[in-house]
């Protein structure tokens, strides 16, 4: 007997060896916001996270149907003839949050230099993780998305630390199996300001990243990744996408759109905080200071039992296509999704799961 548990424990130690993405072995906690996040994998890079962040608790939720039906989108070609395909859908197919041993994808921890933009305007340091597509070629030039947290969080709530991160897998899979075209993912700490790294921080720094993402983390990533670039950054604004959580749903729609819809194409909301502007003031904005550039793709979903956010995402998202109806149509380029959860995780992957399959399809 003893013999068979130590040949079951050296089977077990060679299968975890095997999960790809990772090569450095330093411990690093995944962020304890995400309830499918492990502890316990290895982290790719040789700097480790010591603060786990805290985000909102969840209400109770019950079931419900969505309300939106989702839009055709445009298909990659297949990579595998399994005869499985993603769709825009109010859950995430087993398949897609399977842990792959194979054709995955990379992360990096990424350091650099930006300031303090709610404050003096010191020069800082700040971290941030990025994703590479599985067989990341530096020849080719790769689409990114910049994935923002919530007001608790930090650049590791994503959770993108190391293998068994979910956002990891979803990719890994959707890539696999053809559904979309690998891109880069970016998930940045949105507070500009010094002590950044202070989950409980003044929240005001979250309103000042637009500055620090057209001047100092876009330049970074494009100086040191295989990313579409140009010295007009409008010109490849359609390889470009914001989305986020909670607080960042709410900088994809304040910032993102109605600072930065010059050169960001696609964006995409999950339970978008209470200071996201309504969408009388988002439409307002988009006619006065850009009236040359489309919304490429807006996707937004929340949880018909988030007692937090359901409400203002429905006043600055919900009715965008009322009030900027000749900038943003449902259907064509804006989708509004709602279905059964709370404040939570659940809705936020399948936010990411969806807008990963929509991001860069036209």
């Amino acid at each position: 007997m003893i013999r068979k548990s130590l040949i079951v424990l050296l089977v077990l130690s060679l299968l975890s060896l095997t999960a790809c993405g990772n090569t450095d072995t330093t411990a690093s906690p995944a962020p304890s916001a995400d309830p499918t996040s492990e502890t316990t994998a290895p982290v790719t890079e040789a700097k480790t996270e010591t603060n786990a962040p805290v985000t909102t608790e969840a209400p109770a939720t019950t079931e419900a149907p969505a309300t939106t039906e989702a839009p055709a989108t445009t298909e990659a070609p297949a990579t595998t003839d399994s005869g499985v395909h993603a769709s825009i859908d109010t859950t995430i197919p087993s398949e897609y949050v399977d842990l792959r041993l194979d054709q995955c994808g990379t992360l990096e921890k990424i350091s650099y230099e930006t300031k303090a933009y709610y404050g003096d305007g010191e020069t800082i340091t700040k971290n941030a993780w990025v994703y590479l597509p599985p067989n990341y070629d530096e020849n080719k030039q790769y689409n990114v998305l910049y994935l923002m947290h919530g007001i608790g969080g930090s650049e590791v709530e994503w959770g993108m630390v190391n293998s068994f991160s979910k956002v990891k897998i979803i990719m890994d899979n959707l890539i696999y199996y053809g559904d979309i075209e690998g891109f880069i993912i970016v998930t940045p700490n949105g507070r500009s300001s010094a002590d950044f790294a202070n989950t409980n921080a003044d929240y005001n720094a979250f309103y000042e990243f637009g500055k620090e993402l057209r001047n100092d983390l876009m330049p970074y990533i494009e100086s040191h990744y295989a990313v579409y670039s140009s010295d007009d950054p409008t010109e490849v604004r359609e390889h470009r996408a914001m989305a986020g959580l909670s607080m960042g749903g709410m900088q994809t729609l304040n910032i993102g759109m109605c600072e930065c819809l010059d050169i960001i194409g696609y964006f995409g909301a999950f339970s978008a905080a209470p200071t996201s502007y309504e969408a009388s003031k988002i439409a307002s904005v988009l006619e006065k200071d850009f009236p040359n550039f489309d919304v490429l793709y807006m996707y937004n979903i929340c949880g018909l039992q988030d007692n937090i956010a359901y409400q203002s995402s429905s006043t600055a998202a919900k009715l965008l296509p009322v009030y900027a109806a000749d900038r943003i149509v449902d259907g064509e380029n804006y989708m509004w999704m709602e279905t059964a959860g709370g404040h939570d995780w659940p809705i936020w992957y399948l936010g990411f799961y969806n807008f990963a399959q929509l991001a860069f399809s036209k």
